[in-house]
């Protein structure tokens, strides 16, 4: 949790639900509080491109992206707080943080082997989102075999063949839903 400061002002909360949307304002920034957001914009030809994955502590919004179009989607339920300008200057840490997320995610998509792609993006999400437990690292997010497959740039059916290849190599262990995954030690 990255610069998670919570603002001493008189702050906005919202609750959203999985899969719903951040409002998109052009003076405010989104603090995530609890829960994951992604940051999505589409190529000409409509397939979507993942900007950012973020979680508590984390800023996003449309000031701090280029892209047009822009959405951030609730990946799950996510609480947040609402920051217009004149509360920017307290948000430096979170928005160094978001940089170099962005930063990291753009290496890992930028790998030539799919394979290679998908298992440092399953580490990088271990490191931001995992939970430790005796056996690895748990990612407890409910991703879906199409959402990481949209995070490096893949196929749904390739991440789905790498998943089924890295069980049998002992790299992770899925649960019985195969929708938590957990990084062996």
């Amino acid at each position: 949790m990255v610069g998670l400061k919570v603002l001493n002002s008189p702050a906005r909360y919202y609750d959203f639900e999985r899969r719903s949307h951040l409002p998109l304002e052009t003076y405010s920034l989104w603090q995530v509080i609890q829960g994951i957001v992604r940051a999505v914009t589409w190529r000409e030809d409509g397939s979507l491109i993942v900007l950012g994955i973020f979680g508590p502590g984390d800023l996003v919004g449309r000031p701090l992206c280029g892209a047009d179009p822009y959405q951030l989607e609730c990946l799950t339920a996510v609480s947040a707080l609402q920051c217009p300008t004149d509360q920017w200057p307290d948000l430096i840490k979170g928005l160094i943080a978001h940089a170099r997320q962005s930063n990291q995610l753009l290496e890992i998509v930028q790998c030539r082997r799919t394979n290679v792609a998908l298992e440092q993006m399953l580490h990088w999400l271990s490191k931001r989102f995992g939970q430790e437990t005796e056996g690895g690292t748990l990612i407890d997010i409910q991703l879906t075999h199409q959402d990481l497959a949209e995070l490096i740039g893949a196929t749904r059916v390739t991440v789905t063949k790498l998943l089924n290849d890295f069980e049998k190599q002992g790299i992770i262990t899925r649960n019985a839903a195969r929708r938590r995954i957990l990084i062996r030690k």
